[in-house]
C-alpha cells in the first residue's frame, strides 16, 4: 500500500475537479490518495440537483463566482478561499469510511476540538456542521470528498445558496448560519496550518509515509483537460434543468425531492419525469425513473426500496 498526497495550487473549481476525476479513473490497486484543494467563490451542487432551486445563479455569476455540478449525490455547498476541500481516492478493496473520517477527526482534534460524525455524514463541532461529505464509486476507485469550513464568508453563503424553509424546519433552526460553524470561531485554525495536520493525520491513520505528487504535472495531462472541458460546459452545469418546473416536492428524512412530470392524459400514463434531489445515493433516481416512466397514472407501482417508494407515493398522492 502506498500513500499519495496531491495539493492543488489553483482555485478554479473546474481544474480542481478535473484532477480529482482523473485520479478517480486510474486503475491503481495499492495507492491511497488524499487530495487537498480550494475553490474561489463557488457553489457546488450534487449530480441530481436543479441549480435554479439551489443557488442564486445570476447573482453568483455577476459576482464572478462559479457554479459547478459534481458527480456525487448530496446537497449544495459553498466553497471559498477561506475553506479547504479534501478528497480521499481509495481502491475499492482498501476503502474504509471510518478510517477516512478518522483522518479528518484526528487533524481537527489537534486544535483541542471534539468532532463527531452525524446525520447524513456531516462532521460537527459543538453540535454545528463544519464539514459535509459526499461519495462516489468508479470502476477501480472509490471517492469520499467534502469541505472543511474554516474561515468561509457566511454572508456570501447565505447570499448565493437558496435553502428551502422545509429544510430549515426539519433541522429546527431559523437560518443557514445557525446550522454551520467556521472552525476559526472555535480555535486558531487556518486553511494553511491545517494542511500539515491533515498530512500527519493521514500518515498516522494509515501507518505509512506519504509521497507528494505535483499538481501541475497532473494538470498538464490531456485527459485532465478533457475532463475540465466537460465540467466547465453549459450542458453539464445546466442541461435539462433550464426548463425544469417543480410540480411536487417534499422534504423526507433521506433528503429533499422535487419532481417534474410529463403525463399523457389520454392514455393515463407518465410519459417522462425529472427528479431533482440532494439524496446521497445516485442510483435511486435511475431506478425510480425506470419504474415510473410509462407507468399508469391509475395504478400506483410499488417498490421494496423505501426511498423510491417515497417518491412514488409523492407522485400518486
Amino acid at each position: 500500500m502506498k500513500l499519495q498526497i496531491v495539493i492543488s495550487n489553483q482555485t478554479n473549481p473546474y481544474k480542481n475537479i478535473a484532477v480529482e476525476n482523473y485520479l478517480l479513473s486510474l486503475a491503481e490497486s495499492e495507492v491511497i490518495t488524499m487530495y487537498l484543494w480550494k475553490n474561489h467563490k463557488t457553489v457546488v451542487i450534487g449530480q441530481n440537483q436543479n441549480p435554479f432551486s439551489e443557488c442564486n445563479v445570476s447573482s453568483l455569476l455577476q459576482d464572478n463566482g462559479y457554479l459547478m455540478r459534481r458527480k456525487t449525490g448530496g446537497g449544495a455547498v459553498y466553497h471559498d478561499d477561506g475553506n479547504i476541500n479534501f478528497s480521499f481516492i481509495v481502491p475499492k478493496d482498501l476503502y474504509d469510511l471510518n478510517k477516512q473520517f478518522s483522518v479528518l477527526q484526528e487533524a481537527v482534534r489537534q486544535y483541542g476540538l471534539t468532532v463527531e460524525v452525524s446525520g447524513r455524514n456531516d462532521l460537527l463541532c459543538e453540535g454545528r456542521k463544519f464539514s459535509g461529505n459526499a461519495f462516489s464509486k468508479a470502476k477501480y476507485q472509490y471517492l469520499h470528498h467534502g469541505t472543511i469550513l474554516i474561515k468561509g464568508n457566511v454572508e456570501d453563503m447565505k447570499k448565493y445558496l437558496l435553502v428551502k424553509p422545509s429544510k430549515l424546519q426539519k433541522h429546527g433552526v431559523k437560518s443557514v448560519q445557525s446550522r454551520v460553524v467556521n472552525l476559526n470561531e472555535l480555535a486558531d485554525v487556518t486553511s494553511e496550518n491545517i494542511v500539515p495536520l491533515m498530512i500527519k493525520a493521514f500518515e498516522k491513520v494509515y501507518n505509512g509515509k506519504a509521497v507528494e505528487t505535483s499538481f501541475d504535472s497532473l494538470l498538464e495531462k490531456p485527459e485532465v483537460q478533457n475532463i475540465f472541458n466537460e465540467f466547465a460546459s453549459e450542458e453539464w452545469i445546466f442541461g435539462k434543468w433550464r426548463n425544469f418546473v417543480s410540480q411536487k416536492s417534499r422534504q423526507f428524512d433521506w433528503g429533499l425531492v422535487e419532481i417534474s412530470l410529463d403525463i399523457n392524459q389520454q392514455e393515463n400514463k407518465i410519459n417522462n419525469l425529472q427528479i431533482a434531489t440532494d439524496a446521497l445515493d445516485l442510483n435511486i433516481i435511475d431506478q425510480a425513473k425506470e419504474i415510473l416512466t410509462g407507468a399508469s397514472t391509475l395504478s400506483k407501482p410499488s417498490c421494496d426500496n423505501s426511498v423510491i417508494q417515497d417518491i412514488i407515493d409523492l407522485i400518486y398522492e
